[in-house]
């Protein structure tokens, strides 16, 4: 009998019909990858649909990166040559860790710090993605400068995403695509 069994077992799973019928197991689900537009796939800028997730990506990696580095310091304030160091490292980080993923129809870029990632979606990541990201890190240092940045921090996670991502030509100010505004102040919270 055990024969038998195996045999089945074994033509059914070759077959790939039987096993799951048997065990009341669903079948497979075909998950289609995110279809990139060329501009997605070629250019060297993040797409605007995206620039909001990516800012919070960044904000989140520096975040990260200076409260390591303030740890080992002792909580205390990092000096301006250390904070330096560690923004620079900050943005030129590899960056492989984010990637795009379609959710509901829309691409939405996936990675730690950010939300609404779906464990059953396929993400994209590698090409052109680390290296705009980088290049957005970049340039925020270069915009706001290293000491803004670093203050900014020092208020907590919340001033840092207000100055890079939400303020007045933030990547997600004014209702561009790629994720809320934050909730703004009350005049008597000022």
């Amino acid at each position: 009998m055990q024969p038998a069994l195996a045999a089945w077992l074994a033509l059914s799973l070759l077959a790939g019909t039987g096993a799951e019928d048997m065990c009341g197991a669903h079948p497979a689900r075909s998950i289609p990858a995110p279809q990139l537009s060329p501009e997605e796939r070629l250019s060297p800028h993040m797409p605007e649909a995206l620039r909001c997730d990516a800012c919070h990506a960044i904000a989140f990696q520096i975040e990260e990166q200076l409260r390591r580095a303030e740890g080992k310091a002792g909580r205390k304030a990092l000096s301006e040559p250390d904070y330096m160091e560690v923004l620079e490292r900050s943005c030129s980080q590899g960056w492989e860790s984010y990637g795009v993923q379609e959710l509901d129809g829309e691409k939405r870029l996936a990675g730690p710090g950010l939300p609404r990632q779906e464990p059953m979606s396929v993400m994209v990541t590698g090409g052109p993605w680390p290296g705009r990201l980088s290049k957005m890190c970049h340039g925020y240092l270069g915009q706001r400068g290293e000491a803004q940045i670093y203050g900014a921090h020092r208020r907590g996670p919340a001033a840092l995403r207000e100055l890079l991502c939400h303020g007045a030509k933030g990547a997600c100010a004014g209702g561009k695509a790629g994720g809320p505004a934050p909730p703004k102040a009350m005049p008597n919270e000022l």
